[in-house]
């Protein structure tokens, strides 16, 4: 298989890699918190971990998926 046939480049896909990275880290910060029994209520859900940082390394990992996946290869270029 051709170089030319794959639609990203390497940049591409090193972008992908670091924004499902970040993405995980998002999921990750976002766990915990739960109740130890199961009943009773556990005020840690609501920490500014959980509701602010989380979602925003979520939403940032999502924002530079659509980079890479969007973002012109310079190997693209050179070829055409």
């Amino acid at each position: 298989m051709d170089k030319k046939d794959f639609a990203f480049g390497k940049e591409n896909f090193v972008i992908i890699a670091v924004s499902v990275c970040i993405i995980i880290i998002g999921f990750v910060l976002m766990s915990g918190g739960g109740s130890e029994d199961g009943i009773s209520f556990n005020p840690e859900i609501f920490s500014t971990r959980r509701i602010v940082v989380a979602p925003l390394v979520t939403i940032i990992g999502f924002g530079l998926m659509v980079v890479g996946i969007l973002k012109n290869s310079k190997d693209k270029r050179e070829k055409e």
